[in-house]
C-alpha cells in the first residue's frame, strides 16, 4: 500500500505548482572514473538517476564515456538528456548515434516494465535515424539477426534491416530457419511509418498462406493486422480463421485493429455466433482471462455490423453466460483514454476493464451527467485519502462508480448495473489536473442493438468541438519560419492558448495558473530560437529545466511529500511544499526512505493534435508578441 500510494505521489508531481525559488546545486557525487570499467560501473550504478546527471562529463576526454553510457541506459531520463548523451558518446567513439543505440539495446536486460520500455524506445529512436547510419550498421545488425539465442534482438535486428533498405537481406536471413521467420514477422510492428510496413504485407501474407507451423501463422496474423494497407483483404482473410481454435484469439486481437468500416455484414455474423458458442462452452472460471475478454470485444464489434434481430438474440444467450465487459485503456503520456465513448443498455450489468499503459497511475469515476468538472473539482478536495479508500474519488450523489488508482501496467475492474434513465454520462480519471483532457462518455440506451444500427457521436462533456488533425512533429514544420512569423496572427494565438488550456497552467502577464512557467517572456529566454520553443510545445519531456523538477519524498513512517527542494546536507533535506509557503518543510535525512524527481514533464505530449499547423504558429506568434510587449 505504502508503494502504491509512493506512486500516487510520484504522478501528482506531473500537476504540481511551480515554486519560485529553485534548490541550490547539491555537491556532485566522487566518481574515480580511472578505475577499472567494472569499479566505474559499480560507482555509478549506485547513484540515483538525479546523482548521475551531477557527475563531471564531457566530449574531451574518453574517461567520460561511462558516465554518458549511464546515463543512456536509464529508463527515466528525459529525452533531450539522453539525446545529448547519445550525441557524445558517438563523438567520443567515432561512431554515430544510431550505433549508440543498437549497442545500448543489445546491452540491456529486459527484466523490468522499465527495461522493456526503454528498448522499445531506443528501437523506434533508432530505426528512424538516417539511412546513413543504418546502412553502416548492416554487419552488426546481420549477425544480430543471425543469432538464435536472443527473439527480441532479432527482431529488432531485421527491422534494422529493413529500415536501412535491405529487406532482402533480412528475408534471406528469416529462411534460414522457422524462428528466424517469426523474428522477421515480429519485427514488421517494430517499423516506423507507413511505408516501411506496407512494402512487407507480402512477406506477411506469404507467412500467413504458408502450410508451416501454427506459430509461425500466429505471428503473420499480428503482423497483417499491423500492416495499414488492403486492410478489407486483411478482414477477409482473418475472419474465417475465427472457426479455428488454435488461431482463434490471435485472429480477434488482430481483427480489433483493423478500422470497423472494413467489417462485413454476413461473415461478421458468422463470426459473432462462432463466438457466443465459444463463450457458451468456455467454463466459468476461464470467462475472466484476457484471452477471453479481448474474444468478447470483438463480439462487441461484430454485433454493430448484423442486423438487430441477430444482434439481439446473440446478446441475449451471451447474458447468460458473461457480464458484458468494455475495456478501456490509457495512451501513454498523452493523458487520455483510448476509447472516448461506449454505449450499454440501461439497467443491465457492465465491467469496465481500466488497463494503465501510462507511466504514472490514473483512475475512472462515472459521473451523473453534467457533473464531471464538479466531480473532479471535489475529488481534488478529497485529495490522497478520498472516499472508501479510493483516492481523489470525493463522497457524492454524484459519482456513479469509480475505482482505485491503478498503478502503471497495472489494471483494474469497476463492475456496475447501468443507470435505468438514457443519458449521456461522464467518465473522468479525478487524479489532480487530469480532468480537462482525460475524460469519455457512457451512453446509456433503451435498445443497443437498435442504437448500434445508428450510433451517434456524444457531445463532448466540456464542449469541446474539436478532432484530431494530425500528431505534429518538428519535421512538419520544415521552412515555416523562414519569415520569422511575419504575417500570423497573435489574437488567433491567444485564443488557441486559452482553449487549450495553457492559461490554466502558465502565466502570461500575471494572468493564468501557476503549474508551469510563466510564458511572457518565453521568447527573450529562448533568443527568438522557433525550432527551440517548437519543440517545447510539442515534446514537453524532451528536456526539464532542473529548477522546476519536483521531487517526492517517502519517509520512513509512510508519509509522501512533494515539492521542490531548496536545500539539502547530510542530515537534512529542505523542501518547499507550497508556493505560497515562507518556509519549506525541514526533513531529516534519517526520516527518508526514497527521494525521487519527476521524470516526466509536467505537461502532457499531443496537446496541438487538435490544432491545424496555422494555429500553432499563431499560438508562437502570441507568445512572441507578449515578449515584444513586455520587452518595451
Amino acid at each position: 500500500m505504502r508503494l502504491l500510494l509512493f506512486l500516487f505521489a510520484v504522478a501528482l508531481l506531473e500537476t504540481a505548482f511551480i515554486a519560485p525559488c529553485p534548490a541550490q546545486g547539491p555537491t556532485p557525487p566522487t566518481i574515480f572514473l580511472d578505475k577499472s570499467p567494472r569499479i566505474v560501473a559499480y560507482q555509478l550504478g549506485r547513484l540515483d538517476d538525479e546523482r548521475l546527471l551531477l557527475v563531471p562529463r564531457s566530449t574531451d576526454d574518453a574517461k567520460y564515456i561511462p558516465v554518458y553510457e549511464a546515463i543512456v541506459g536509464r529508463p527515466a531520463m528525459a529525452a533531450g538528456i539522453r539525446e545529448e548523451a547519445l550525441q557524445a558518446l558517438a563523438e567520443l567513439k567515432d561512431s554515430s548515434v544510431a550505433a549508440e543505440m543498437l549497442a545500448t539495446i543489445t546491452d540491456s536486460k529486459l527484466d523490468s516494465p522499465d527495461a522493456k520500455r526503454l528498448v522499445d524506445l531506443l528501437t523506434g529512436l533508432m530505426l528512424e535515424r538516417p539511412t546513413a547510419e543504418l546502412t553502416a550498421l548492416k554487419p552488426q545488425l546481420s549477425e544480430i539477426a543471425s543469432d538464435e539465442d536472443d527473439g527480441t534482438l532479432r527482431s529488432i535486428a531485421m527491422a534494422g534491416l529493413i529500415a536501412a533498405g535491405d529487406a532482402a537481406a533480412a528475408q534471406s536471413i528469416a529462411d534460414s530457419d522457422s524462428d528466424a521467420t517469426i523474428a522477421l514477422l515480429d519485427a514488421i510492428r517494430r517499423l516506423p511509418g507507413k511505408k516501411l510496413k506496407v512494402a512487407q504485407r507480402d512477406v506477411a501474407i506469404a507467412a500467413f498462406e504458408s502450410p508451416a507451423s501454427a506459430e509461425i501463422k500466429l505471428v503473420a496474423i499480428d503482423a497483417l493486422s499491423r500492416i495499414p494497407s488492403d486492410q478489407s483483404d486483411t478482414y477477409q482473410r482473418l475472419v474465417t480463421l475465427v472457426n479455428d481454435p488454435e488461431m482463434r484469439i490471435a485472429v480477434c486481437r488482430g481483427l480489433m485493429r483493423l478500422p470497423a468500416e472494413v467489417f462485413q455484414s454476413e461473415s461478421s455474423l458468422d463470426a459473432a455466433k462462432t463466438l457466443v458458442a465459444f463463450a457458451e462452452a468456455t467454463p466459468a472460471a476461464q470467462r475472466t482471462t484476457d484471452a477471453f475478454i479481448d474474444a468478447m470485444q470483438l463480439v462487441d464489434r461484430l454485433m454493430t455490423k448484423i442486423p438487430a434481430k441477430d444482434a439481439r438474440a446473440l446478446r441475449s444467450r451471451l447474458r447468460e453466460v458473461t457480464v458484458r465487459v468494455v475495456k478501456i485503456g490509457t495512451v501513454e503520456e498523452e493523458m487520455r483514454y483510448d476509447v472516448p465513448y461506449f454505449a450499454v443498455e440501461a439497467g443491465r450489468p457492465v465491467q469496465i476493464l481500466l488497463e494503465n499503459h501510462d507511466l504514472m497511475p490514473h483512475n475512472l469515476v462515472l459521473t451523473q451527467p453534467g457533473a464531471l468538472k464538479g466531480v473532479a473539482m471535489a475529488g481534488l478536495a478529497a485529495g490522497p485519502e478520498g472516499t472508501g479508500g479510493l483516492p481523489y474519488v470525493p463522497d457524492s450523489p454524484n459519482v456513479i462508480a469509480a475505482s482505485e488508482m491503478v498503478a502503471p501496467d497495472k489494471s483494474t475492474r469497476i463492475t456496475l448495473t447501468a443507470p435505468s434513465t438514457p443519458g449521456e454520462y461522464p467518465y473522468v480519471c479525478t487524479f489532480p489536473q487530469h480532468w480537462y483532457r482525460m475524460y469519455g462518455v457512457m451512453v446509456v440506451v433503451e435498445d443497443l442493438d437498435a442504437w448500434n444500427q445508428n450510433p451517434v457521436q456524444p457531445a463532448d462533456p466540456l464542449g469541446n468541438t474539436r478532432s484530431f488533425v494530425q500528431a505534429w512533429t518538428l519535421e512538419d514544420f520544415a521552412g515555416d519560419f523562414d519569415d520569422d512569423l511575419r504575417g500570423r496572427t497573435p489574437s488567433v494565438g491567444e485564443k488557441v492558448f486559452n482553449e487549450a488550456s495553457c492559461v490554466g497552467c502558465h502565466k502570461i502577464n500575471n494572468v493564468g495558473g501557476a503549474v508551469g512557467p510563466d510564458l511572457t517572456d518565453t521568447y527573450t529566454k529562448w533568443k527568438s530560437d522557433h525550432v527551440g520553443i517548437l519543440r517545447e510545445i510539442l515534446v514537453p519531456s524532451h528536456k526539464i529545466d532542473s529548477k522546476y523538477a519536483m521531487q517526492v519524498i517517502l519517509t520512513t513512517d509512510g508519509k509522501t511529500m512533494s515539492g521542490i527542494v531548496v536545500d539539502e546536507n547530510d542530515d537534512t533535506v529542505a523542501l518547499l511544499t507550497n508556493p505560497e509557503a515562507k518556509e519549506p518543510v525541514i526533513i531529516l535525512q534519517d526520516d527518508i526512505e526514497v527521494i525521487k524527481r519527476s521524470a516526466t514533464s509536467m505537461m502532457p505530449k499531443a496537446l496541438m493534435d487538435q490544432y491545424t499547423k496555422e494555429e500553432v504558429l499563431d499560438l508562437m506568434a502570441y507568445l512572441q508578441s507578449v515578449a515584444q510587449s513586455a520587452a518595451k
